[in-house]
């Protein structure tokens, strides 16, 4: 396939990926503002927060992202020599084999959730803790249709099929917005845990299951471990179930660093919830479409194409993630009090929320990073290193959360977040080229310092036209929408002045295309 055929569909699909995440996101804000003034920030919303922590470890130890990243590859090679029904046979074997582990696991944490509750988030009243537990068993066996239709989603991309992968966690989170907003008076912050139950059966299983068979996946049970497919999956996998990463674990340090502050939880949630927009857009979406064309090359022995792929997709995500983060410095206050001041979530709660905001935004970029670089050693059959050495670093990141609330608070566990994630992504840049030695790791560096300076520079104009706007008779959520506008044209005019300049011709051809382009065609013709 010519480079420039592949790089179209890779745009075409990340592209696809990024409005679709966009959108996720846009209702995942929904979701959090119901959350938000329903219940605000207290001791029952960080309960409820802190119960996914057992069912995400589960996921995580069981599955490991061993999905998108083991199986695409091997799917993909079966798929590439006509073989689809020795594809589905692994398949077959893969989910047969781990709905017996799963359904073992969730039946063993039913049971022992009260205790591990306890335990975990003993820092938490004991009411809290109750409800953590309750909330937990609700949530646990939703793992397993995120299992089997990550399965499914993982058979679409290797096909390069986007459409119903990318529409599943809109439908999740529809799901939690109904449960709250409808039965949330009635069944109090429980319905929050039926409605994700609702919405991970219907979206991330259902919907991702039918689209999947309907493009050929075929599953018959099976447990023919000894299969030399299965096998290689499960060698690969390994690594990954075993290490603990930083990717993941923050969060679980976080929730339970934070648990002795009622209320802290659920604002380190929602500020990282609007921090994840950015790198949702500009890497993981990119990321999740980009994995099938890396595994693709890599399979094709073209490893200085793949290099020059994984620098550009790198760069380009990196940089776009370091303007965005500047934009988030500059206008997280009301970009966080229009999107959650409502209800049970006051004024009080609004400045803390907005200085996590900040914060976590000063790592976005290393964020957006890993996840491209990370997926270049999966798709070189590398998953032993990158899991080795995202567990050496998460392992001494964890004196750095104890010092950081212990001396810092909740700012000390954002702070530690970020020294953490930029560890992590500096330790596999360092890595790479042992198994990529043709990606350009300079270049990646350079093209994200030039985002950061192109954002620093449109970021305090942004910031003061904000700030010091004449609001007249301008009140409430109306005036924070005003700030918000009237900072974000200003932060893009002099972020577009400023890029060529500075040399950031990532950032100024993203602004060109996604932006300008789009303004041209919607003024009408002067002919």
């Amino acid at each position: 396939m010519p480079e420039s055929s592949t790089t179209r569909r890779l745009g075409l699909a990340a592209a696809l990926l990024v409005f679709t995440v966009f959108l996720s996101r846009v209702l995942g804000f929904l979701r959090d503002a119901v959350i938000a003034a329903l219940f605000g920030a207290t001791g029952r919303t960080d309960a409820f927060y802190a119960a996914f922590t057992i069912p995400d470890v589960l996921m995580y130890l069981v599955a490991g992202g061993t999905l998108s990243i083991t199986f695409i590859p091997i799917y993909t090679r079966y798929l590439k020599s006509n073989d689809e029904r020795g594809g589905n046979r692994v398949l077959s074997i893969i989910a047969t084999t781990m709905t017996i582990v799963f359904v073992v696991g969730i039946v063993a944490l039913e049971y022992f959730t009260p205790a591990l509750t306890r335990s975990y988030l003993r820092r938490l009243k004991p009411e809290d803790v109750a409800l953590a537990a309750s909330l937990t068993r609700v949530l646990l066996p939703m793992q397993l249709f995120f299992y089997l239709g990550g399965i499914a989603s993982a058979t679409l991309f290797s096909r390069k099929r986007f459409v119903a992968a990318s529409m599943a966690p809109l439908i999740y989170n529809i799901g939690i917005i109904v449960g709250g907003a409808v039965f949330g008076r009635r069944y109090g912050i429980a319905s929050l845990a039926w409605g994700a139950l609702a919405g991970a059966a219907v979206g991330q299983f259902g919907i991702l299951v039918v689209a999947a068979w309907r493009a050929g996946m075929r599953y018959r049970p099976s447990l023919a471990v000894r299969d030399p497919a299965f096998r290689e999956w499960l060698w690969a996998s390994v690594p990954l179930m075993l290490a603990v990463t930083l990717v993941t674990a923050d969060d679980w340090f976080i929730r339970y660093f934070a648990a002795a502050d009622p209320g802290a939880i659920s604002c380190l949630n929602y500020a990282r919830k609007l921090v994840q927009v950015p790198i949702a857009v500009a890497a993981q979406a990119v990321g999740q479409a980009s994995m099938p064309f890396f595994a693709q090359y890599w399979a094709e022995g073209r490893k200085k194409d793949l290099g020059d792929l994984v620098t550009s997709s790198a760069r380009s995500s990196a940089a776009i993630a370091a303007l965005a983060a500047c934009a988030l410095i500059a206008l997280g206050e009301p970009a966080v009090d229009l999107l959650f001041r409502r209800g049970h979530f006051s004024a009080a709660e609004v400045a803390p929320t907005a200085h996590y905001v900040m914060l976590f935004a000063a790592a976005i970029p290393m964020w957006a990073m890993q996840a491209i670089i990370s997926r270049a050693f999966y798709a070189a059959g590398d998953t032993l290193t990158p899991a080795v050495a995202g567990t050496l670093v998460t392992v001494a990141t964890v004196p750095l959360y104890w010092l950081g609330s212990r001396f810092l608070d909740s700012n000390g566990l954002v702070i530690a977040s970020d020294l953490g994630i930029c560890m992590h992504t500096a330790a596999l840049m360092l890595l790479l080229p042992r198994r990529l030695d043709t990606v350009g790791r300079r270049n990646i560096v350079v093209g994200t310092l030039r985002g950061y300076a192109v954002g620093a520079v449109a970021a305090v104009p942004a910031w003061a036209a904000s700030a010091w706007l004449p609001h007249g008779h301008l009140r409430g959520h109306l005036l924070t929408l005003v700030q918000l506008a009237v900072g974000g044209l200003v932060f893009l005019i002099v972020a577009a002045l400023a890029a060529r300049p500075l040399g950031a011709d990532d950032i100024a051809g993203f602004i060109e295309q996604r932006v300008l382009r789009r303004r041209k065609r919607a003024l009408p013709s002067r002919s």
